[in-house]
């Protein structure tokens, strides 16, 4: 004993050894008898193409920056259904159309578990959004609630005059721009009515924009971070040394924060005149919804801050992402640019400004958004399922809790689908039938089944009223005479929705007489009618007056 208090470690060792012993030996032995159980188990299951994996990392190594093209490589070694690993998760990756229907559609049923993530409970209060909530009669209730009373096609509608009035606004902006022959920076320009449009469709109000601009950077961000918690349970502690989950509930106490004062403040000026469909905002509707809560399904205030930061997510985030890509292929290919803009000016006739009922002859504009969701899906994975029970996929054994990720941005550029699947070719759509909204499996950028986006009325709203007025109004092109893909750094940023990495900038030309007319540029009324006289005598497509170039604008001016 005086041996062991004056320090004396072999007593230590001696009485150490077997445990340490243990400690080395037992894990490899359960390890063992753990494989040899689960081969047994599992003789007669056939799993699907499966790329080796690592100890406890499995699979999660191999995701890279940007995940659906380090997907789509792997598929093209392992085929378009193919099991990976991350940490000890199974998670099943499509790639084709014909399994992306076998999930989202044959057994939908079977798929429509949403798996558990750790930013979503902290953004979303838990997961209680339409998007991210387990699969069960809460999530019925508020996609009903949704599909009903906020996103149907008859409140989709009442909204149009927003859409309209924000439009005019933008247009405004660009001319502003063009006044002070300046380039514009269209990201910026898509970002502000996007964000104005959707502001006051759900809280009455445009000012939101910049209150909310700073936090919705951080939420894309914490959004497409990889938090290894979520599928190695065990080092969950990581998320806190290392600042991520502390900086996400500081963000979501930001968000919380705005939506209780907006809340209180439509409490306030509410009384008792809100009853009709009008102009009614999405926080009215709740509201007026929970006045008259059932006994089955009561909405409080939490249910009501997680609709609405659905409504902001994806409708502000995606959108811009669509409305980004598409001009940047725009001005990609000069020749679509122009055919799209005769139809638009076409349709538009002598108007200054394209109003929603303009919109249903645009046969190619339409086109143009679809092959635009094609190249560029907002999300291109779509968010994570779960399968809720044991079940067979194309001949494959899939066990109960495996998560499952639609690649839907391989499926869009799948040669077997599409003919020259890379190029950007709007006139594949002019004579097809294919549709975005989950019934053609080759195309879809919003989803499909019970789990599909039911904001697609919504978004398609706002892309072709926006995409159409700005190719109205102005012709576009890049900056220094740059033409094609040497002219725009293509590259991605990383997350659920996949932006431009850099902003996209554009110089503007006037090609049409109530532009060239434009006190902007033109103060004096005798040089307004000289114009007037002038372009009715050409052809109005003879001239285009860059912005950028006032010298250019002056000596025809002169002429």
């Amino acid at each position: 004993m005086s041996n062991f208090l004056n320090g004396d470690l072999s007593f230590w060792f001696y009485l150490s050894m077997p445990a340490l012993i243990i400690i080395l030996v037992l894990p490899t032995i359960l390890n063992l008898v753990s494989k040899w159980s689960s081969k047994s188990s599992t003789t007669h299951k056939i799993s699907p193409p499966s790329p080796p994996t690592l100890p406890i990392l499995g699979n999660l190594h191999q995701l890279g920056m940007s995940h659906h093209r380090t997907l789509h490589s792997l598929a093209q070694t392992y085929g378009p259904l193919m099991l990976l690993h991350f940490g000890k998760v199974p998670v099943l990756v499509i790639s084709s159309a014909e399994s992306a229907r076998e999930i989202l559609k044959t057994q939908d049923h079977v798929f429509s578990n949403r798996p558990h993530r750790k930013m979503f409970d902290i953004f979303w209060y838990g997961s209680r959004d339409v998007a991210s909530a387990p699969y069960g009669l809460y999530w019925r209730q508020v996609k009903t609630l949704c599909v009903l009373h906020l996103l149907s096609s008859k409140k989709v509608q009442s909204f149009g005059v927003v859409r309209e009035e924000e439009v005019v606004i933008m247009i405004e902006k660009v001319r502003q721009s063009c006044s002070h022959f300046m380039p514009v920076n269209l990201t910026e320009l898509f970002s502000n009515v996007t964000s104005d449009i959707v502001c006051r469709s759900v809280i009455g109000r445009r000012y939101c924009a910049s209150t909310l601009r700073e936090p919705m950077i951080h939420l894309e961000e914490l959004l497409g971070a990889s938090v290894l918690g979520d599928y190695i349970p065990w080092l969950d502690w990581l998320g806190r040394v290392n600042g991520i989950y502390g900086r996400a509930e500081r963000v979501a106490k930001m968000f919380d924060e705005f939506l209780d004062d907006v809340i209180d403040e439509h409490v306030r000026k509410r009384g008792n005149d809100v009853g009709g469909e009008g102009q009614n905002d999405f926080v009215d509707i709740l509201l007026r919804i929970q006045k008259r809560n059932t006994a089955d399904f009561q909405i409080d205030r939490t249910i009501m801050k997680a609709l609405i930061m659905d409504m902001f997510g994806a409708g502000t985030d995606t959108t811009l992402a669509v409305l980004e890509w598409a001009m940047t292929e725009l001005l990609r290919h000069p020749t679509v640019m122009q055919k799209l803009q005769d139809e638009v000016r076409n349709m538009a006739g002598n108007k200054t400004h394209i109003t929603e009922e303009d919109l249903s002859g645009m046969a190619y504009l339409k086109a143009v958004i679809k092959e635009t969701l094609r190249l560029h899906p907002p999300s291109p994975i779509l968010i994570p399922r779960e399968s809720m029970q044991e079940t067979k996929v194309m001949g494959y054994d899939i066990a109960s809790g495996t998560q499952v990720m639609v690649n839907a941005w391989a499926i869009s550029i799948d040669p077997s689908n599409w003919n020259q699947p890379l190029e950007f070719q709007p006139e594949r759509f002019l004579n097809s039938s294919i549709d975005i909204k989950g019934h053609d499996f080759q195309l879809i950028p919003f989803g499909a089944g019970r789990r599909g986006c039911p904001g697609i009325t919504f978004a398609m709203a706002v892309n072709e009223l926006v995409l159409a007025n700005v190719v109205h109004q102005f012709n576009w092109a890049l900056p220094s005479g740059a033409m094609g893909d040497q002219a725009l750094n293509m590259s991605e940023t990383t997350g659920l929705t996949i932006h431009r990495k850099f902003p996209l900038v554009a110089l503007i030309s006037i090609p049409r007489i109530f532009l060239v007319e434009s006190r902007f540029f033109i103060s004096n009324s005798p040089l307004r009618s000289f114009f007037r006289f002038y372009m009715a005598a050409i052809s109005l497509e003879a001239i285009s007056i860059s912005c950028s170039d006032e010298s250019t604008f002056s000596a025809i001016c002169k002429a």
